[in-house]
């Protein structure tokens, strides 16, 4: 029958939305199974009823197998429901060390919470954020996504929902399991191996020990592995016309020269190389921006998805101190080890008025006037003799938790001591020089960054300049204690009302550190990585009813108080920004008018505050803009030559306000036979005081409105003072965010064996959000790049059919992503021979198909083979120029490994 809660092995006939659609779970009448009352992401009330009046998806073991996923990540970022994330490939010339994180409708990452067994780990970096890298693989069991925000039970703060991994428990006997997997194009090859041991009945022992152990590598995938990332220069032809994307760079070896004046004239930017020889050299081409110069091809040389390896440990033991109490202690680890590589490192160097480089490759291509006038003159050179830079970057996560759970009286409760860590150690590999070294490089005769090749003398003294060594250090401690529970208070027409209760304490500590030989004076042209001391408290506490007020209808209010300390910053000896605190609530409804159909609701309102460093970061060096842009403020000495990326640097701001929301939910779900169900829920999202950054874009577009983001930066190999952009927080006014989560799943008996059909996706409605620095200008992302740099999806779709016939199944999965508006870019019209500014790409829509096959050759031995984008569906072309160095693509929408195939192996003993 229809929706009848049944729970044994927490196991339920209801069709739920999972990472494929819907799965259909086992249909054993309520007499054959012992009921037991379950603990629902979503809510602290341990009830029977699993389908409740929140939206929870579900991934059990099977689905997570099908999708062929090798990383919680892949698993996760597959979903419809998810947009907006982190992905590891941004890890290239970025200092994220990889970071993979979840992000629920599009709202932000920092807005989904990640759990673990039910509770936070540690974050990575100084906000909320958690990197999927840290969570043990092998070890999960299932996946609970509750796409409702801000929880009564686990933190107000999380506003897009939850994300909750279960972990597996009380397991005996073993498993194994490999998989190797590998494109069919070059590059890209993967491989894991895990083992997980459980031994000790609870029920006959008294005790469970659970150990699991998991081991991945992931190889490199170049750039030139693929012809739609091989080059910077990109031609491509859009309705009728041909264009070229140039996303070369002027800094190359050969080097660019670029001559400020005195008077405050333009300045001149071109190739020694291509004046002397008519030509540019092997591995550059004319930039379409200026004829004069030549443009290093730096897209070929990066490594579009990085090499990597993963160790992840999971240990969970339980010892049953009474018929009703649980003692258990938790400890999960994982080193996860990444190496990216980008073009080699580029370096601005001063070249002396009248000396002899000055005078034989810059002089004779300058007028008189400009002679007479020189006030600088930089080399734009590019160490390639010193190779790729490489950066590697290894990211460790502790986390233990002990605690007790189980009855006192009429409680069902669960208490725990939790001390989590994320840490980084960023180390260079290669591509960076040291400093003292690279300035005898600079002081050899022989040395001449306009030359094509560098003297045998220079390249002796290559070896011994090359920097290796950790230049920062930078970790974040979690250490928290936690309680909750829930009874049954009194009758009501539909059942027993349930009460529940808790609160939570925690203390966040982040610290950054520099290499201890990784300062400005340790490596040429280098900004010290900035250090951090800083501590902040937060605690919060909550109540929550349950009232079955009929059979069909029952209604379930909470109330939760949090605060947040102000920040404790240790290095300068002051308190930063101020305590705040907020009360929300939460109310939720479920109706069941008949046994096939069920309606539900919920309205509820969230508080966050900003992360540490938004409020208490000092101004620091931040890299790099992601685009080129025109000077800020034309004919002033701070410009550089010609459209280029500027220097960006970083501030927080004492003064950002919390962020709160308000949200609902609206759904229902229909299963009129065991063979079919229907679902959707339709939610929404409103957040004032969200804060954010003024884009690049805005700056550029309209610097006298924003000259607020610009401020200066002094190259520190040159001494010249150049226009930066500032990275400021603010509290840009309001987002808001509105959606549908749908899922259909039927199956069918044959003689031959059962089909099993779920869909499952996301409509946008609404994605739009305030300008920054106002509270009524609005924009969107919608199918659109956005000023936030990505793209919100109209459409999420995920279709799997499965054949199961006895021993042998056959899984066929569809993914789909709708097309929309890329990002604005310059562009080369080689017809008018002009470049068109804020020319904006359609990118095509991107659907591919997977394909699985699994085969039990007993109970102990099952084998998958598969095959990931069957049909080599290759990235569509895009000119955005964010989130990493890839170039013609964009890798958080597309997989660049294109046609791939896996097997896997799993025995149990």
């Amino acid at each position: 029958m229809a929706f009848k809660e049944k729970i044994g092995v927490r196991s339920v006939r209801l069709a739920l939305t999972v990472l494929a659609g819907s799965v259909l779970f086992s249909g054993q009448s309520m007499a054959d199974e012992a009921i037991q009352k379950v603990e629902i992401t979503g809510s602290s009330i341990k009830r029977i009823a699993v389908e409740g009046a929140l939206p929870v998806q579900r991934l059990s073991q099977e689905a997570i197998a099908k999708s062929g996923a090798t990383s919680v990540a892949d698993l996760i970022q597959a979903l419809p429901a998810m947009q907006g994330f982190t992905i590891g490939a941004v890890a290239a010339g970025s200092d994220s060390g990889g970071n993979t994180s979840a992000s629920l409708h599009g709202i932000g990452e920092s807005y989904t919470l990640v759990l673990l067994n039910g509770r936070r780990i540690a974050p990575q970096g100084s906000g909320t954020t958690v990197n999927l890298n840290a969570i043990p693989m092998s070890a999960v069991e299932r996946v609970e996504i509750l796409t409702d925000g801000a929880s009564a039970l686990y933190g107000s703060d999380a506003i897009a929902g939850v994300l909750n991994f279960i972990l597996k428990k009380n397991q005996q006997g073993a498993t194994l399991e490999a998989t190797y997997g590998a494109p069919e194009d070059k590059g890209g090859n993967a491989w894991n191996t895990s083992v997980t041991y459980g031994f000790g009945d609870l029920d006959e022992d008294r005790f469970n020990v659970l150990l699991s152990y998991r081991h991945d590598e992931q190889s490199k995938l170049r750039a030139t592995d693929r012809n739609f990332a091989a080059s910077s220069y990109v031609p491509f032809s859009r309705n009728g016309n041909n264009y070229i994307w140039d996303r070369t760079s002027t800094s190359g070896s050969p080097a660019g020269a670029t001559v400020a004046y005195n008077s405050g004239a333009p300045s001149t930017a071109f190739s020694p190389y291509l004046a002397k020889n008519g030509n540019c050299p092997e591995g550059f081409d004319i930039t379409t921006a200026n004829a004069r110069a030549c443009g290093f091809d730096t897209g070929s040389t990066v490594e579009i998805v990085p090499q990597s390896k993963r160790d992840s440990l999971f240990s969970k033991a339980t010892y049953k101190l009474n018929d009703n109490l649980n003692a258990f202690a938790e400890l999960a680890y994982s080193r996860y080890d990444l190496t990216a590589r980008i073009a080699a490192n580029p370096i601005p160097i001063a070249i002396a008025k009248d000396s002899a480089l000055y005078n034989t490759y810059v002089s004779p291509y300058l007028t008189p006037a400009q002679r007479a006038d020189v006030k600088s003159v930089t080399a734009n050179y590019r160490s390639t003799d010193f190779g790729l830079r490489a950066s590697n970057t290894i990211t460790e996560t502790k986390h233990m938790v002990v605690g007790v759970e189980g009855e006192l009286g009429a409680w069902n409760f669960e208490s725990g001591l939790t001390w989590s860590q994320n840490s980084i150690d960023e180390r260079y590999t290669g591509g960076y020089q040291k400093s003292q070294e690279f300035k005898n490089i600079l002081a050899n005769p022989d040395f001449n960054p306009f030359a094509a090749t560098q003297n045998p003398s220079v390249q002796a003294q290559v070896a011994g300049a090359q920097f290796v060594g950790s230049v920062r250090t930078a970790s974040t401690t979690m250490r928290g204690v936690d309680t909750h529970g829930s009874r049954e208070l009194f009758d009501l027409p539909g059942g027993k009302a349930s009460l529940g209760i808790g609160g939570d304490y925690r203390t966040y500590t982040y610290e950054q550190s520099p290499g201890s030989n990784a300062t400005g004076d340790d490596i040429y042209n280098f900004n010290t990585k900035p250090a951090y001391d800083m501590s902040r408290d937060t605690y919060g506490a909550f109540v929550e009813l349950l009232a079955p007020l009929t059979k069909s209808f029952e209604m379930t209010v909470g109330g939760r108080h949090d605060a947040v300390k102000a920040i404790d910053d240790k290095l300068n000896n002051k308190t930063v920004g101020k305590k705040d605190s907020a009360n929300t609530y939460k109310v939720s409804a479920r109706w069941q008018p008949v046994q096939t159909v069920l309606i539900r609701g919920s309205y509820g309102t969230g508080f966050k505050a900003p992360s540490m460093l938004e409020i208490a970061q000092p101004l620091v060096n931040a890299g790099f803009t992601a685009k080129k842009f025109d000077c800020p403020y034309p004919g002033n000495a701070l410009c550089r030559a010609e459209a280029t990326q500027y220097n960006a640097v970083s501030q927080g701001n004492p003064d950002l306000q919390s962020e709160k929301s308000k949200q609902f939910t609206l759904g229902f779900r229909v299963e009129p036979s065991a063979a079919f169900s229907f679902g959707a829920d339709l939610w929404d999202v409103k957040l004032r005081n969200a804060v954010s950054e003024v884009s690049e874009e805005q700056a550029f577009a309209d610097p006298i409105k924003y000259a607020s983001s610009f401020g200066t930066y002094v190259e520190p190999s040159t001494g010249i003072a150049y226009y930066a952009f500032k990275k400021l927080s603010v509290n840009i006014g309001k987002k808001e965010y509105r959606g549908i989560d749908w899922d259909l799943s039927a199956n069918h008996k044959f003689s031959f064996g059962k089909l099993t059909a779920q869909l499952s996706g996301t409509h946008m409605l609404h994605a739009n959000y305030t300008k920054a620095g106002s509270d009524n200008i609005y924009t969107s992302n919608m199918n659109f790049f956005g000023d936030t740099n990505e793209v919100t999806f109209r459409n999420l779709m995920k279709l799997t059919t499965t054949l199961d016939t006895g021993r042998l199944s056959n899984t066929v999965t569809v993914n789909y992503r709708n097309g929309y508006t890329d990002a604005a870019a310059t562009v080369y019209n080689l017809a008018t021979k002009k470049e068109e500014k804020n020319f904006r790409l359609q990118v095509p829509s991107y659907t591919t198909f997977d394909w699985q096959a699994r085969f039990a050759f007993d109970k102990q031995t099952t084998i998958r083979a598969g095959i990931k984008n069957l049909f080599d569906r290759a990235p569509p072309l895009s000119l955005r120029a964010s989130s990493g160095h890839q170039i013609g693509f964009d890798p958080r929408y597309a997989d660049p490994m294109m046609r791939s195939f896996y097997v896997t192996g799993n025995y149990k003993f």
